[in-house]
């Protein structure tokens, strides 16, 4: 089966995250993830592609080096936020009622729907994605079963699309143009999130898949195995790294260490950690600063109750409120505040759990962090574009070749101006070896040959007809010994090759 390489990029408002993927027909492994400082992100869209474009650079460079391959592209998702969901729908006549649906009918009706859908502003909105709702036939209408292998006179679809900015879109590819890296392709990240963490029961039965990354917070919802609704806020872990360092007059990244370190919401359920007093030094002046636990647990919880109230009232205007008989499942960066989930929990009613990328689906030995709820984006990424047979972003590997054996090289013919051995022609004596020719005219180092392969020839060699301006010099000196003499001259000769190439 043929080996082929997937990289993807996940454009985060604090962080970027590269993956790299190996695939082999069905087997995904992930090689390679790591994240690094995102710049010139906000609210998960790219607005500065200059700034962007530098630590993207940077992590290419040191998957490449890690990894020994060259990446030509990266599949990149796509902004979160400031995404609208709209309904389309198409229909088709079928010119063979007699054979059966196949899949790529089902494509093309998608296609046919997206191409016909009316945008309000084409000139500056985008189609990002869609998802299939339901499907008619002859026989059936509104089906949300798969209608692949019946017969039908037509065929008809009903499409959930999400429009979003296509500037969004246009400073993506400003951003790789910057960074010297092809686009492979984009995705809507909400779908392949889904695919990636929830479980085939949750998505049929109900469930809500929240996804708290630091600039956007987004809700995606899944019945009868389809993603059913969509919708995001602009706020995030960032906004609670802001509220600390208002709070206590601390920088940007004292702040977010202080939260990754003891933050927690629900400060009554902290038990004896809510007693402890975090000592901040200040080196410049030797001072120091006390921060309670509880009270920082206080400020986290406050923004915290914020976002959670915003998503559940999302919730309750999609519909889908009494149907999640599976709760909510919660991911992202975010999702690693420690009793996030139970302050959900407590708003809410519903049950709550972390969603992990799902091992089963893919193989990731040695590659730490994949295994983490803010690699669900990089991870779903991968599985839907692992889908693509003829999606490859690696060239080849690169490695240093092994040293080779040395092999007799023959002058041959050539231009006199080239300076390169051009002629087949090998000279008929036996004063130097071939290993001699090849050292002088290669790489100009000069070695006398010890008294033991000194020979008396029985005739003069004969020089080639043609051959390159340092050959010809060469058999002038060798005419020039055999006319004074080979005894006394051979040392002497050697001494004025060394001078010649000292002068070139």
């Amino acid at each position: 089966m043929q080996e082929r390489y997937i990289a993807t990029v996940d454009l985060g408002t604090s962080k970027l995250a590269l993956c790299v993927a190996k695939v082999i027909g069905e087997n995904v492994q992930i090689i390679y993830y790591k994240e690094r400082p995102s710049d010139g992100i906000r609210y998960n869209c790219v607005f500065n592609p200059k700034r962007a474009a530098a630590p993207l650079r940077a992590a290419i460079a040191e998957a490449e080096d890690e990894l020994q391959i060259k990446i030509l592209q990266v599949v990149v998702g796509l902004p979160r936020y400031n995404v609208r969901q709209e309904t389309a729908s198409a229909k088709i006549d079928r010119s063979d009622p007699s054979k059966l649906i196949e899949d790529e009918e089902i494509s093309t009706l998608k296609n046919f729907a997206l191409d016909s859908y009316p945008l309000n502003d084409s000139n500056n909105e985008l189609i990002y994605g869609a998802v299939p709702q339901s499907f008619s036939t002859d026989d059936v209408i509104g089906s949300d079963e798969d209608v692949v292998g019946t017969c039908s006179d037509t065929l008809a679809g009903n499409f959930k699309i999400f429009v979003g900015a296509k500037k969004a879109v246009r400073n993506i590819d400003i951003m790789l143009n910057n960074a010297g890296i092809a686009l492979a392709q984009a995705i809507f990240t909400p779908s392949a999130v889904g695919e990636a963490v929830l479980k085939n029961d949750e998505m049929t039965n109900g469930v809500a898949l929240i996804e708290m990354g630091a600039g956007v917070t987004s809700l995606s919802i899944y019945q009868g195995g389809i993603m059913r609704y969509y919708s995001a806020i602009p706020f995030g872990g960032k906004n609670i790294t802001t509220d600390i360092r208002l709070e206590c007059a601390f920088d940007d990244v004292l702040a977010e260490n202080i939260k990754l370190a003891f933050g927690a919401c629900l400060p009554e359920k902290l038990q004896t950690m809510g007693d402890k007093i975090i000592q901040i030094n200040d080196e410049e002046n030797g001072s120091y600063e006390h921060l309670g636990v509880k009270y920082l647990s206080e400020i986290i919880t406050s923004r915290c109750r914020e976002i959670v109230l915003a998503i559940l009232y999302l919730i309750q205007e999609s519909g889908f409120a009494d149907r999640l008989r599976c709760g909510i499942v919660l991911t992202g960066g975010g999702a690693n505040l420690a009793n996030l989930a139970n302050l959900i929990k407590e708003e809410s009613g519903y049950n709550v759990r972390i969603g992990f990328p799902l091992s089963r689906k893919f193989s990731s030995d040695g590659c730490t962090g994949i295994g983490e709820a803010e690699a669900s984006a990089s991870v779903g990424m991968v599985l839907e574009a692992a889908g693509d047979p003829y999606l490859n972003c690696i060239e080849e590997s690169v490695r240093v070749p092994a040293p080779k054996a040395k092999e007799e090289t023959r002058p041959e013919e050539a231009p006199a101006d080239s300076g390169k051995p051009a002629s087949d022609d090998k000279p008929q004596g036996t004063l130097f070896s071939d290993d001699e020719f090849e050292k002088v005219v290669k790489t100009k180092i000069v070695k006398t040959p010890g008294r033991s392969q000194r020979q008396k020839p029985q005739k003069p060699p004969k020089p080639p007809k043609e051959g390159p301006s340092g050959l010809k010099v060469l058999w002038e000196k060798v005419g020039t010994i055999f006319e004074n003499g080979f005894d006394g001259v051979l040392g002497g000769f050697y001494d004025e090759m060394g001078n010649n190439e000292a002068k070139e």
